[in-house]
């Protein structure tokens, strides 16, 4: 049996509410097919506008098999190319950021501008047509202060997401923010892995002392039903809405992806030890209130998202192989917010770096376990793994449409 037809087999027998088998987490050719159907036809979130401030700022990223660089041109737009020499294939950009009037290709000084448009190509003869070698563009699109590219040639309709998303994100003038911090850790375990973990808090009270002090373990904040239930978490909702914050949990038919705000413990209002600010500038000018929770994001493949009254904290996946994935955090804060002043960068970050770290070794863990020739898929948690069982599925359901080319009916999580 070949891989394609291994993976349709064993999606399409697969038990509801529990893992997936083995090869789903290990097996080199199951993540190609992942790549192929996934990361290379979905929209990937890869960073934020505020990153590119002026024309010819530029940040790099690697989705896969493909080098992207990421551009801010001349009129203003966002664009996304392939960071690849149409000469002899060398990469354009070669740093994780930076600032350029002109790409220049390092190699040989081929030289594009920032739309990809090549401008000098030195000694190519008189035959040469430069209009035909310039850098192949990537569908690149900007909602709410997020920028998302997709690798397909014929990219799904980004509409419906930057409807669905912008009453929530907008308030909060990411646009006008700035990075205060950035990091990315390698977890040496499955893509499907990390997400997996993420999406309960079952684990959070025996392995996130420090999120614990301001996150609810709840499994109606982390998971996909209950909060309409929740008389807190309504009442909470119901006060943010009042002042013009969207806040009620949505999800998207398709199941991936969905936004809601939901409180934090007690009286704490950021992600810090005390609960209290970490930044003392407010994120936006236009959200006069500090106890707003956190507004939640999550869209699959790439992203999951805190955004608080002090600061945002932003999640972004990128799979590195079948048994390695790069999870970079970043922390916004307010344009004008100054380090050493308004906030302590320390403070601003402790929570979630402590947090992250533990979280990649909860991933490795169970990574070498699934590695086991033991292990055999288990049950999820009815009351706690909901969102778990739900990224499954959605998983699952997509896989199992873009392996057999039909749509096939939704699992209720």
């Amino acid at each position: 049996m070949d891989t394609r037809a291994d993976m349709l087999s064993r999606l399409q027998g697969r038990r509801p509410g529990f893992t997936l088998d083995r090869p789903f987490y290990l097996d080199a050719d199951f993540h190609k097919l992942d790549l192929e159907h996934i990361w290379y036809k979905d929209w990937l979130f890869v960073g934020h506008d505020c990153e590119l401030q002026k024309p010819g700022d530029y940040m790099t990223v690697q989705i896969g098999e493909y080098p992207i660089v990421i551009v801010r041109a001349d009129d203003g737009r966002i664009n996304a190319l392939h960071n690849s020499c149409r000469h002899r294939g060398s990469r354009v950009c070669t740093e994780h950021r930076g600032s350029a009037t002109k790409l220049v290709c390092p190699y040989h000084q081929w030289t594009y501008d920032l739309e990809g448009k090549l401008l000098f190509a030195r000694q190519m003869g008189d035959n040469f047509d430069g209009a035909e070698f310039g850098m192949k563009r990537v569908a690149c699109e900007t909602a709410g202060g997020y920028i998302f590219v997709c690798l397909a040639d014929q990219p799904m309709d980004f509409a419906p997401f930057r409807a669905f998303m912008e009453p929530y994100f907008l308030p909060h003038r990411l646009r006008d923010a700035k990075v205060a911090y950035e990091s990315t850790i390698i977890e040496k375990g499955n893509w499907k892995l990390v997400w997996e973990n993420n999406r309960e808090c079952y684990h959070c009270a025996g392995n996130h002392p420090e999120l614990c002090k301001t996150y609810p373990e709840a499994p109606s904040a982390t998971g996909v039903s209950g909060a309409d239930d929740d008389p807190e978490t309504v009442e909470h909702w119901q006060k943010c809405e009042s002042i013009g914050l969207p806040s009620r949990f949505v999800m998207d038919q398709s199941g991936q992806f969905r936004a809601a705000r939901m409180p934090l413990l007690r009286d704490a209002v950021s992600y810090t030890i005390s609960g209290r600010k970490a930044v003392q500038m407010r994120l936006s000018d236009s959200v006069n209130m500090d106890r707003i929770g956190t507004l939640l994001l999550f869209h699959y493949p790439t992203t999951w998202n805190h955004v608080l009254s002090d600061h945002a904290v932003t999640f972004r996946v990128l799979p590195i192989s079948a048994t390695e994935t790069a999870v970079t955090t970043k922390w916004l804060v307010h344009k004008d917010a100054v380090e050493g002043i308004d906030y302590r960068l320390e403070e601003l970050t402790h929570v979630w770096t402590e947090t992250n770290d533990q979280d990649r070794q909860i991933v490795e863990e169970n990574a070498r376990g699934i590695a086991s020739p033991a292990y055999q898929p288990g049950p999820y948690s009815e009351v706690h793994e909901g969102g778990v069982a739900q990224f499954v599925e959605w998983y699952s359901d997509f896989m199992v449409e873009r392996l057999t080319g039909r749509p096939r009916l939704r699992s209720v999580a």
